[in-house]
């Protein structure tokens, strides 16, 4: 879909998901290597645990399809002459260079720089890795156990999420180029990045909201502490256990399912679990209602397999998913049927993160060998795909996206995060929902004030600020036109539904390719659209834990933990954003419409390819190392004075380790290396808590920054809100609501230099924009509008 476009990939493991993903769209991507090649290919794992530049594990996982080119000085001139003819750059900080001067030469040139808190700002200039994005993104405090140090995710992710919001930013600054025929700059702060996956609970500092705590595999819902990781017979599983209009319906039929076994009495298969937060705050049931009725499901669970407890989910349509390991999703029949993985000499790649029914996308072939492409890369100039500059006249909407229309058919997170990402570079979105079936959402704190107001929920009205509402029963046979007419005027249409349901409601592809021609449709949902697993529907906490991310959070010794609740809901709309612009490309190019079948689980796997290659090569499967890093040392979280306080200290080069040293005062260890810090790891990791449980955390974050020892405090949600970088980043905004006047909601996480977008005013309430959708978008007269009123079609 990309294939018209070059991108430069600067980047090491700070970013090398992104040069990736425009590989897998067809791009030509050139990995530009500093002397001695990325860094990258210097960590492990490595084929047969021998360290190589060739073996590197994580270069095979992430740089296939790319060309090499190996720098020979830092100034070496082959950089500018390929930035001269290339339509993207990403750098990640790996070594010197002057994206403003690239840009000068080849104005058309779109270039990307992900670091760890952004290009500007109080904290631009901070020393960081993985473990130190994690804690000051707030993420990493409501990680793990209670009576433990906040976790990481032991994979890496951090870096990971900063790349897939440079692949976005990189694919809205190109759509913007079609009109401009300019490039421009695009800044990716990692830490602003990660901090979506705390779903959106540090905003409870801007609302006087209950600061979340950690609960491992589970969480906090006001007074309720709510299980997700249970123990069964053979391992772990999830069970999404909540109530309310959208999952007390789920949690109903495994009650029952639970009482016709034998493993419960009558009451807990007969109680009103649609109301049940609603009966506990009115007195009606006893909080402790809930730990009883967790006590009686780990009980019954324990008595089943992962195996038994799936196949009754798939039967009965429950939301159980496996806490699966490496190996089993290398065993995974359905990604097997999808024809998922990429074979490569014999062994399994995780393969395209987004199926374009009709289009196969590419083999991407093996990581490249160092420099192996510089001659022919060198010998053949090449000019940027950009068409020529047209200036056009000034309009209201100067955004990237703008004159872009979306229909959204998406609920809950992970769709309408991707279409939220349109809107605040420009995209019209309407958004369809139904009071009916409300969006589970608008019942899931924090809240703008009272507790339980489905007007009034910040996750709504973050994840679908900028749009316009419509509230529309789609079950009135009079709602078939009024879609049907939305879909004449849109662009793109984007649905999360379970597989088949639009096919169902006779809405699916090709029968909306029928009444719009250039029609780009996206199908969002945890398995894909097809293969044996494709009814299986439910959250992002089971994507999760199928995926394979639970055994990679978690200590050694206890059950896995797990990441905060529903991980791959925040990975995913970063996917689907990409590649509906990237659909839209070839659109434009072809006049051919387009259908995207997007499957979470595949997406997230290539977030853990260095994991799963691991195991597919040396027969490793991953585990739970608590906060321990494989080739850094020390590196951990440590309390310092006050009630669940901590810092996050980590090491990564021989000067790092000797100024700590200092700090620390243990020049007695200043001499170690590497690879004898890894071999005193919990030596080493003592020294630094001793000094950190007699240090303030602020004074002790100072001290290391000021000698260039990458640390941060864990942030909360308090510190979040007051986190001067974060408040310079604009990261928690401040907006117009229907009911409210203003609202809070997250802002992107990336920033454009030369057409910047964000939110407009917060989430709508219910059929906010009837009259804006259908008469202003639709030409519908208000006969016609009060005529659909009338039929109860319109909420």
């Amino acid at each position: 879909m990309l294939s018209p476009y070059r991108v430069l990939d600067l980047t090491d493991d700070r970013g090398h998901l992104a040069g990736l993903l425009f590989a897998q769209l067809g791009a030509d991507v050139v990995l530009v290597e500093p002397p001695g090649g990325s860094r990258a290919r210097h960590l492990g794992p490595f084929v047969d645990d021998v360290p190589h530049p060739g073996r590197s594990l994580q270069a095979w996982a992430f740089d296939r399809g790319k060309a090499s080119v190996e720098l020979r000085t830092f100034d070496d001139p082959l950089l500018a002459e390929l930035a001269a003819g290339a339509d993207v750059l990403l750098e990640c900080g790996a070594f010197p260079v002057d994206v403003a001067a690239l840009r000068a030469n080849n104005p058309a040139l779109v270039t990307v720089s992900i670091s760890a808190f952004g290009g500007d700002g109080p904290k631009a200039h901070w020393a960081a890795t993985d473990l130190v994005v994690a804690a000051a993104s707030g993420t990493m405090g409501i990680t793990g156990d209670r009576d433990r140090a906040p976790l990481r995710i032991s994979e890496p992710q951090t870096w990971n999420f900063a790349a897939l919001d440079a692949f976005v930013g990189a694919s809205i600054a190109l759509r913007e180029r079609h009109r401009s025929g300019i490039g421009q700059h695009v800044d990716v702060s990692a830490q602003q990045a990660f901090l979506t996956a705390t779903q959106f609970q540090m905003m409870n500092g801007l609302v006087g909201g209950r600061t979340p705590q950690r609960v491992a595999g589970g969480v906090e819902l006001g007074p309720f502490h709510v299980q997700f990781v249970y123990d069964c017979a053979d391992g772990a599983v999830t069970v999404t256990f909540l109530f309310g209009p959208m999952i007390g319906r789920y949690t109903t039929r495994l009650w029952q399912w639970i009482h016709e076994e034998g493993g419960c009495e009558a009451d807990l298969a007969t109680k009103n679990w649609i109301d049940f937060a609603m009966d506990v705050f009115e007195g009606r049931e006893p909080p402790s209602e809930l730990d009883r009725a967790t006590a009686v499901l780990q009980a019954f669970l324990r008595t089943r397999t992962k195996a038994e407890l799936f196949e009754v989910a798939l039967e009965r349509n429950l939301l159980i998913a496996p806490v699966t390991t490496t190996a089993d999703v290398l065993a995974m029949d359905q990604l097997a049927d999808r024809g998922y993985w990429e074979e490569i000499d014999g062994i399994r790649y995780p393969g395209r993160f987004v199926e374009v029914p009709g289009l196969p996308l590419r083999p991407l072939g093996p990581a490249p060998q160092l420099d192996t492409d510089r001659e022919r890369l060198a010998a053949t100039p090449r000019r940027p795909a950009a068409p020529p500059v047209v200036r056009t006249a000034a309009t209201d909407d100067d955004r990237p996206l703008a004159g872009l229309r979306i229909l959204d058919f998406m609920w809950a997170m992970a769709g309408p995060a991707a279409t939220r990402t349109l809107a605040d570079f420009g995209a019209t979105v309407v958004r369809v929902e139904s009071q009916r079936r409300p969006d589970v959402l608008r019942g899931v704190n924090p809240f703008r004030a009272a507790e339980g107001d489905q007007e009034g929920a910040l996750q709504w009205h973050s994840l679908n600020a900028g749009k316009y509402g419509l509230a529309l029963d789609l079950t009135a046979p009079e709602a078939r036109e009024v879609v049907l007419d939305l879909v004449r005027w849109a662009d793109v249409v984007t649905e999360a539904f379970s597989a088949g349901t639009m096919d169902a409601w006779g809405l699916g592809f090709d029968d909306l390719r029928a009444v719009n021609p250039k029609l780009v449709m996206l199908s969002s949902c945890l398995m894909g659209q097809s293969g044996p697993l494709r009814a299986y529907a439910g959250f992002g906490t089971m994507a999760a834990a199928v995926a394979g991310f639970y055994p990679v959070t978690g200590w050694p010794e206890r059950r896995p933990a797990g990441p905060f609740t529903a991980f791959t809901d925040y990975v995913s709309p970063r996917f689907a954003a990409g590649a509906l612009l990237a659909a839209l490309d070839r659109r434009d190019r072809t006049g051919e419409a387009v259908r995207l079948d997007f499957s979470q689980l595949e997406g997230a796997l290539l977030l853990l390819g260095t994991a799963i290659l691991d195991d597919e090569v040396n027969g490793r499967t991953a585990a739970p190392v608590g906060n321990a890093d494989r080739t850094m040392a020390p590196h951990g979280v440590f309390a310092v004075p006050g009630d669940d306080r901590w810092i996050a200290v980590a090491v990564e080069s021989d000067d790092q380790w000797r100024a700590l040293c200092r700090i620390v005062d243990r020049a007695d260890l200043a001499g170690l290396d590497a690879a004898e810090r890894i071999g005193r790891r919990d030596e080493l990791d003592a020294v630094v808590a001793a000094w950190a449980a007699r240090t303030p955390g602020e004074e002790a974050e100072a001290a290391l920054q000021a000698v260039g020892v990458p640390a941060h405090r864990v942030q909360d949600a308090a510190d979040c809100v007051a986190d001067p970088q974060l408040r310079h980043r604009g990261m928690f905004r401040e907006v117009p609501h229907e009911r409210y006047g203003t609202t809070f909601v997250e802002g992107p996480p990336f920033q454009l230099s030369r057409t910047p977008g964000g939110p407009r005013w917060g989430g709508p309430t219910f059929g906010q924009h009837l009259q804006e959708v259908l008469g202003g978008f639709l030409g519908y007269d208000d006969e016609r509008i009060a005529e659909l009123v009338i039929a109860g079609v319109l909420e």
